[in-house]
């Protein structure tokens, strides 16, 4: 049974090893994986990705046999309450490796019945790692951090993200970046991965971040990273952020409320 602090250790101690594999796959992979299409062109899946879950998925099965695993490439042998559930992303940011951009990560999260415990999102092109475990903070590499102290919209660098969806979910993003351009915005980012969106608001070079829709491998990680850091997450509607959830809002406790009155997005909504 996984339940107490050195439990959670062995657990951290076990994704972060994991993780460091995972992103030797990738690094070994960059910039010569084969790409293949989805169900759309700009849904796509590596061969790096394919290794990457394969080798994350022996790794956690190696340490832990009786745990399951939440997958994006190969999908779920459990749900989203089972009692020790690894959450996992190879690779966050598959665009951007595709086309050779060094922006992307591993994500790696284990939950106990739909609430993460421990959260690790590595950037291998970087050497950063960020891990949390639940009531214990968040870090960079070992060393603390914390979400930014900015006050206010004008002077936060907000980033966002599209989803695959090139209908309401996209004219939604759209209308919301107008609508911070217009309450003056210090300025917007899309980098292309969610896991470091969220693992940089965690540490304070993003003072908030939103994303219309996603699944829980996309944010799990960082999420608990952005709690544990001092910050605060939301679904899009500006609900409390649920393992089942599938859009997010996060930011910093100061700006937290301003970026969800203005980017929430109330379904029913047109």
């Amino acid at each position: 049974m996984v339940s107490d602090r050195r439990d959670l250790e062995r657990v951290l101690n076990v994704a972060r090893r994991i993780a460091v594999a995972a992103g030797d796959v990738l690094q070994a992979h960059f910039g010569t994986a084969m790409v293949q299409e989805k169900e759309q062109s700009h849904n796509l899946v590596t061969q790096a990705d394919l290794e990457a879950e394969d080798l994350v998925t022996r790794m956690v099965q190696a340490e832990f046999p009786s745990h399951t695993l939440l997958r994006e490439e190969a999908g779920a042998t459990g749900d989203l309450q089972s009692e020790h559930l690894w959450i996992v992303d190879p690779l966050d940011g598959t665009n951007n490796y595709a086309h050779g951009m060094p922006h992307f990560s591993v994500s790696i999260a284990y939950a106990r019945h739909g609430v993460p415990h421990v959260g690790v999102v590595l950037d291998p092109t970087r050497n950063e790692m960020f891990t949390a475990v639940a009531g214990s903070g968040a870090w960079l590499n070992d060393r603390p951090i914390r979400v930014s102290q900015r006050s206010t919209v004008p002077q936060s660098l907000v980033c966002t993200g599209f989803y695959y969806d090139r209908g309401e979910s996209m004219e939604r993003t759209l209308a919301a970046i107008r609508t911070l351009f217009q309450n003056n915005v210090r300025g917007i980012r899309r980098s292309g991965s969610a896991a470091l969106d969220l693992s940089w608001v965690a540490c304070g070079r993003y003072d908030g971040y939103f994303e219309y829709q996603l699944a829980p491998w996309d944010y799990a990680a960082g999420s608990l990273l952005v709690q544990e850091a001092g910050g605060q997450c939301y679904d899009r509607q500006g609900q409390p952020l649920q393992l089942f959830s599938q859009s997010m809002i996060a930011a910093n406790l100061l700006v937290a409320k301003q970026l969800v009155g203005l980017v929430r997005w109330e379904d029913g909504e047109r």
